[in-house]
């Protein structure tokens, strides 16, 4: 366990990330690789020997869990995305849908310090996730009648259930990995196993926004009703045409700013009651298949001798926050804070922002989901490559590559004029933003891991602190300011995240040097 006077000892900080310069150990997951079979590595480098033994039977039963456990969360945030991305647009009404996506995400931040240990030791990892899975389903009921009085508290449930819900999952993934690895003794690894599992999982997990934004936008599409012509003629029809790419033009894209509602710009009049409430209707059922689906798929973590109230190394709410603050004194802490809080607001821009100011102003609500499953697809795919250009081009360049490119993006979305209809477009920047996303999330994840192998949990429970942060700022200022002026800001954040990243690297490239030097003599 790491206790709070831990974050004193800089000496063994340091030397701590020299070894892990030294030695490439480049794991996003915080899983070390010196670790030998049937050992469990605590935060504190102690090794546990796991003496329990199991069936070779039981490695089917292991592989089972993980497989229900990821179809439970794709079929849950299939609901969850498939609603958040339409916040915006359909509740914008004084600003309801993002005020209600910052709170979710205010009360996030401290939900994952505070509530995760507390609740597994209470409830058990199983229990935990889909009591938490059901927290979240008072936010999609509340759809049904949306209201401020409605949607905040619903809002607040899902921010407090969703720090235990990744919490769990986590601690049931390792424990389930370390299990695996006694089934097969020599024949596997633990740090392998979790990596394969944590891949299984964020599989199904990343497939949620194709399926929930493929639903949305067939629903919405199929069952609106057919729009009506003209009844003059073609000139007529000519002259309204002309007169949308015109207001779409004036109204849509870098140019949109709050306020703009369907009798400035008729693409965005909101679905009808009844096509809200069908779609609510298919979510809340998904999510009620996803709990039962936790209930009576998932075994017990009993079963691999991990008992109700036992935490293992995980440390209480109080002491993860005391260690989460001591380590925002260390210089590399602070400049990875412009990067990491980029990160959560280009999220929240990309929900809010680009799916109203772009997606439904320029193209319709009911198009939206189909831009957000490119974003969804691109995503996906580069999350799942980016371990591997890691391996081969570097981090450095990677992160290099991938910043040019998110820079290009946003100046051209601040320049670019929007037109009506033109899905090609909206789809490409979903699709690029998606790319950008699933690298930064990688890249950045693995680098913490890098940085304070000495300090994972606190330095995870900064990344999301500052990374929530970095989402409730973009909700709070999406109903305040033109899309321009966040466009701007997103860059400015951007350039400076870029310049604190590339400090550290050098500092991390300087040692390495000198470690190479010091071996050499």
């Amino acid at each position: 366990m790491v206790y709070p006077s831990d974050t004193s000892d800089a000496n063994n900080e340091e030397l701590a990330l020299e070894h892990s310069v030294a030695h490439g150990n480049v794991h996003g997951n915080g899983t070390g690789t010196g670790s030998s079979p049937g050992t469990t590595t605590a935060p504190n480098g102690d090794n546990k020997v796991n003496q329990r033994h199991y069936e070779p039977a039981e490695r089917f039963i292991i592989t089972k869990n993980v497989v229900v456990i990821g179809l439970a969360f794709m079929i849950h945030f299939t609901a969850f995305h498939g609603t958040s991305n339409l916040q915006s647009s359909v509740n914008a009404d004084k600003a309801l849908g993002t005020t209600t996506l910052a709170v979710i995400y205010g009360s996030l931040i401290l939900s994952n310090i505070f509530l995760p240990m507390t609740v597994i030791r209470w409830f058990g990892c199983r229990l935990t996730m889909a009591l938490a899975l059901f927290a979240y389903m008072p936010y999609i009921a509340a759809q049904f009648y949306p209201r401020f009085e409605t949607l905040i508290p619903a809002a607040l449930m899902v921010g407090f259930g969703g720090g235990p819900l990744w919490c769990s999952k986590c601690t049931y993934l390792s424990t389930v990995s370390e299990a695996l690895t006694q089934v097969r003794g020599n024949k596997s690894r633990k740090d392998v196993n979790t990596v394969k599992f944590f891949g299984l999982f964020f599989i199904f997990y990343q497939m949620a926004q194709v399926w929930g934004n493929l639903i949305s936008s067939s629903v919405l599409t199929l069952s609106a009703p057919a729009a009506q012509s003209p009844a003059n003629g073609s000139f007529e029809l000519d002259v309204q045409r002309e007169l949308e790419r015109t207001r779409v033009a004036e109204l849509c894209g870098a140019r949109f700013c709050p306020g703009v509602g369907a009798e400035a710009n008729p693409n965005l009049v909101p679905p009808a009651p009844e096509q809200i409430q069908l779609l609510n209707s298919i979510f809340l059922t998904c999510m009620a298949a996803a709990v039962v689906m936790m209930i009576f798929g998932v075994s017990s973590l009993k079963r691999y001798g991990v008992k109700r109230g036992d935490t293992g190394d995980g440390m209480s709410g109080l002491k993860l926050l005391t260690v989460t603050i001591n380590l925002l004194r260390k210089r590399r802490q602070i400049l990875m804070l412009p990067i990491t809080m980029f990160i959560g607001l280009e999220e929240a821009f990309l929900a809010v922002d680009f799916t109203r100011s772009f997606v439904a102003c320029g193209w319709g609500i009911s198009r939206i989901g189909f831009a957000m499953i490119c974003f969804g697809v691109a995503n996906a795919v580069a999350a799942g490559i980016a371990g591997a250009l890691v391996e081969r081009i570097g981090r450095v360049t990677l992160a290099g590559l991938c910043a040019v490119v998110n820079l290009c993006l946003l100046t051209y979305m601040y320049n670019w004029e929007a037109r009506e209809g033109d899905y090609m477009s909206y789809c490409t920047f979903a699709a690029v933003w998606g790319i950008c996303d699933g690298v930064w999330l990688v890249v950045v994840n693995a680098f913490y891991g890098i940085l304070f192998p000495n300090h994972l949990i606190a330095a995870y429970s900064n990344f999301r602190l500052w990374e929530s942060t970095g989402s409730v700022i973009g909700y709070i200022i999406s109903s305040q300011l033109c899309t321009s002026t966040k466009l701007v800001i997103l860059i400015i954040f951007i350039l400076i995240g870029c310049v604190g990243y590339g400090l550290i690297e050098y500092r991390v490239w300087q040692k390495q040097k000198n470690l190479e030097v010091m071996l050499s003599d």
